[in-house]
C-alpha cells in the first residue's frame, strides 16, 4: 500500500509538470481564418513532442522544437462555415469549433479605432438601435488585450466573439461598421482583429528593426529612455505611479473634508466652466484639483430626487452635493449624470464639490455649457460659469498607462502586432494620427515606414486603408495660423503613393467638441467602400473623394481641376458658393476666398484684393468648412497647390 501511495504521490507531483499541447492565443472557438491564403497554426508543447493537427479534411504532423514551439501550415481554403480545428499531442488534444473561412482584417491605431460601439470613448450614434440590430453571426471580432513589451512577444491575449446584441458593444466601432458593410454587400464571413490603444504615437507601432533604419533625428526624443534603459525606466515609472496613487488617497482635501458644505472655499481662485484646463491657469498641471460651485434653491426644488449633469470630465472624478457623495467615474470619455437623493438638496445655499484627478494631458470639465446643469423637479439650473478651484497633489514625473507605450518606439508592435505575423489577414484598416499632429512633417516618413514594415513582416503587400483625421475644435478665423492637423492630413495623403493603399476622408463627420466623433457608421462605411471597390470586384461602388488634379492661373483667378468626381462635382449650398478655399499672392499671405463650380470637375477661386494669385489651399484647417462633394456623396480631400515651408517641417 505504501508503494502504491508513493507511486500515486510521485505521479501527482509529476503530472502538472508535463507540458500539454497548446495553441497561440489568437486561436479560439468562433474564429475566422483567412480564405485563399496558407493557414498557419502554431503553439507550444513538450520539446520533441509529436503533434498532429487537423483542419476539416486536411491533416498535418510536426514535432515541437527544442524550446517547445511547433507550427503547421494548411493549404488555402475556400469560404466556408462550421469548420473545426483539432490538435493532438502526446498527453492531450485541443478542439476549436464554429470556425469560419472568410476575410480577416487587422484593425489598429489609437482611440478612434479603439472606441467601441457602446463603451470606451463614448457611445456611437444611435447606439441602442445598433446594439439591438447587431445580429450578424458571420461577423467575428478578436480584441487584443492592450499590453506593451520591450522585446517581441510570442502571444496575445483575447478571444473571438460572434457578433450579436450581447457582444457587439465591445467591438471596435469603426471595425464593426466596416465589417458590416462588406458583409452586407458580399455575404462573406468577416473577422476583425482589434489591436489598438488610445492616445498612442505611430512610433510605438513600428518595429525596432524598421525604426532603427530612420535618420538619427527620429530617435532624439527617446534619448532619455535609452540612457536609463527602457526596462528600468518603466519599473521606476510604476513605482512613481503607485506613490502618486497613495498620495491621492490621502489628499489634504480628503483629510480636511473639503467636500463638506460647511468648508469655506471663498479664498480659492475661480475659473469659468466648462473649460478644458489647457486653456486656463492649470494648463501645465496634471494631478488633483478640487472644484466647488454654489447655487440657491427654493422649496419647490427639494423633496424629490434631482439629477446632476457635469458632461465629460477628464480624467476621473468623485462628486459630492452638500457633503454627500453622489457619484464617481473613471475615464475621460464618459458623460457624468448623477442622481441626487431627495433628502440631499435643501432650501437656500447648496454646494457641489467635484474632485478631479487629471492623470495626463488636458483635464477638467470638457463638455459643452448646456451639459453642465442641475435638474430639479422645479426646473433646470445651469452650472456653467464661475467655479472655485484648488489644486493639491501633482502627478509629477509619472507616465500613465495610456502614455507609457509612447515612451519608446516599438513597444506596442512588440506585444500587439508581432505575435500576429503568422496569422493570415486580408488587409489592414488604420485610424491614427491625432497624437502625431505636432510632428506632422515626420509622419511623411513614419507612416510609409509602418506600412512597409508590417507588409515585410507578413511577407506580402496586403491592402492598407486608413482614415484621414476628422474635423475638430473651433473654426479658424485667420487662415495664416499654422495648423498641424492640416499638415498631418497632407502627410496621410502623400502616403497614397504606396501601392494598394486607400484613404477615407471624413472632414465632414467630425465633432468640434469631441475628438471621438460618434458617427462611426459613416467612417466604417467609407473604409468599406475602398475595400469593396479594390478587393471585392465592386467597381460600381465609388470609393475615392474628389482629389486635386491640377491648377492654372487665369488673371486674378485660379482654376482648380479635380479628379475622382464620379458623374460630377456638386455643392451643398443653395447659393452655389463653395466653402473652405483660401488664396494667396506672392506675399504668401492667405485670405478667405470665393469659389464656384464652372464645370463638372473645375472650380474657380478668387478673392478681392488678391490681384496676382499664386497659390490656393482647400480644407487647410483643423476644422475646415466642407460643402464640395462628388456624385457619390464623398467630400473633397484637403490640399494645397503651394510648396511653402510648413510649421512642423
Amino acid at each position: 500500500m505504501k508503494e502504491i501511495f508513493l507511486g500515486l504521490f510521485v505521479c501527482a507531483l509529476w503530472m502538472p509538470l508535463r507540458a500539454q499541447v497548446s495553441l497561440a492565443g489568437i486561436f479560439t472557438d468562433n474564429m475566422v481564418l483567412q480564405a485563399h491564403h496558407p493557414i498557419r497554426v502554431w503553439g507550444k508543447a513538450t520539446p520533441g513532442e509529436h503533434i498532429s493537427a487537423e483542419l476539416q479534411t486536411q491533416h498535418r504532423t510536426t514535432v515541437a522544437d527544442k524550446v517547445g514551439r511547433w507550427k503547421v501550415e494548411f493549404t488555402p481554403m475556400e469560404y466556408s462555415e462550421d469548420v473545426y480545428l483539432r490538435v493532438v499531442g502526446k498527453h492531450n488534444e485541443v478542439v476549436f469549433s464554429n470556425l469560419m473561412i472568410g476575410e480577416v482584417w487587422l484593425c489598429s491605431g489609437q482611440s478612434n479605432m479603439a472606441m467601441t460601439v457602446n463603451g470606451s470613448g463614448g457611445q456611437v450614434l444611435n447606439f441602442k438601435n445598433e446594439v439591438n440590430n447587431a445580429d450578424y453571426p458571420k461577423i467575428r471580432s478578436f480584441k487584443v488585450k492592450p499590453q506593451f513589451a520591450t522585446t517581441e512577444e510570442e502571444d496575445v491575449i483575447g478571444k473571438w466573439e460572434v457578433c450579436s446584441p450581447q457582444t457587439v458593444g465591445e467591438f471596435s466601432a469603426v471595425a464593426y461598421f466596416f465589417a458590416r458593410k462588406i458583409y452586407q454587400e458580399t455575404g462573406i464571413p468577416i473577422g476583425i482583429i482589434n489591436s489598438s490603444w488610445g492616445g498612442t504615437d505611430i512610433e510605438t507601432w513600428i518595429s525596432s528593426g524598421a525604426f532603427s533604419t530612420l535618420p538619427e533625428r527620429f530617435r532624439s526624443r527617446y534619448l532619455e529612455a535609452e540612457r536609463k534603459g527602457i526596462a528600468d525606466f518603466l519599473v521606476q515609472n510604476e513605482e512613481n505611479r503607485k506613490a502618486f496613487a497613495e498620495s491621492v488617497a490621502t489628499d489634504v482635501g480628503i483629510d480636511q473634508r473639503w467636500y463638506e458644505s460647511s468648508f469655506n472655499a471663498d479664498t480659492w481662485p475661480v475659473m469659468d466652466q466648462p473649460k478644458e484646463w489647457t486653456q486656463t491657469a492649470l494648463a501645465s498641471f496634471d494631478g488633483v484639483v478640487w472644484m466647488r460651485h454654489t447655487l440657491n434653491l427654493s422649496k419647490n426644488d427639494i423633496g424629490q430626487p434631482a439629477m446632476l449633469s457635469l458632461g465629460k470630465v477628464d480624467d476621473n472624478d468623485v462628486t459630492w452635493v452638500n457633503g454627500i457623495q453622489v457619484g464617481e467615474t473613471r475615464g475621460a470619455g464618459y458623460d457624468r449624470e448623477y442622481e441626487i437623493p431627495a433628502e440631499v438638496l435643501k432650501v437656500g445655499e447648496n454646494v457641489i464639490t467635484v474632485r478631479v484627478v487629471d492623470e495626463v494631458r488636458g483635464g477638467g470639465f470638457t463638455g459643452k455649457p448646456d451639459e453642465l446643469y442641475l435638474q430639479t423637479v422645479a426646473g433646470r439650473y445651469s452650472l456653467a460659469g464661475e467655479w472655485h478651484f484648488q489644486s493639491t497633489v501633482s502627478v509629477g514625473n509619472i507616465y500613465y498607462e495610456d502614455v507609457v507605450p509612447n515612451l519608446y518606439y516599438g513597444l506596442l508592435y512588440n506585444s500587439m502586432i508581432a505575435p500576429l505575423r503568422d496569422f493570415g489577414i486580408k488587409g489592414v484598416i488604420w485610424y491614427q494620427g491625432e497624437n502625431n499632429a505636432g510632428r506632422a512633417y515626420d509622419y511623411r516618413t513614419l507612416f510609409p515606414t509602418l506600412i512597409n514594415d508590417w507588409r515585410a513582416k507578413w511577407g506580402y503587400d496586403f491592402p492598407f486603408y486608413w482614415v484621414q483625421l476628422a474635423n475638430f475644435m473651433a473654426k479658424a478665423e485667420d487662415p495664416n495660423v499654422a495648423d498641424s492637423w492640416a499638415e498631418l492630413r497632407e502627410a496621410q495623403t502623400l502616403t497614397l503613393a504606396l501601392p494598394h493603399t486607400g484613404q477615407a476622408i471624413i472632414t465632414d463627420v467630425g465633432d468640434a467638441n469631441d475628438i471621438h466623433p460618434k458617427n462611426k457608421q459613416e467612417v466604417g462605411a467609407r473604409l468599406a467602400f475602398i475595400a469593396l471597390n479594390n478587393d471585392y470586384n465592386r467597381s460600381d461602388i465609388a470609393c475615392t473623394s474628389p482629389c486635386y488634379k491640377a491648377s492654372r492661373i487665369d488673371g486674378t483667378r485660379i482654376i482648380i481641376e479635380f479628379d475622382q468626381i464620379g458623374t460630377g462635382l456638386h455643392v451643398n449650398s443653395k447659393y452655389g458658393y463653395i466653402e473652405g478655399f483660401t488664396i494667396a499672392g506672392e506675399d504668401q499671405r492667405f485670405v478667405w476666398a470665393k469659389a464656384q463650380l464652372i464645370d463638372e470637375n473645375q472650380v474657380v477661386v478668387w478673392a478681392d484684393g488678391v490681384d496676382k494669385p499664386v497659390a490656393v489651399r482647400f480644407g487647410w484647417s483643423i476644422n475646415p468648412d466642407v460643402n464640395l462633394y462628388n456624385s457619390a456623396g464623398l467630400p473633397a480631400a484637403p490640399f494645397r497647390t503651394d510648396t511653402w515651408k510648413l510649421s512642423t517641417e
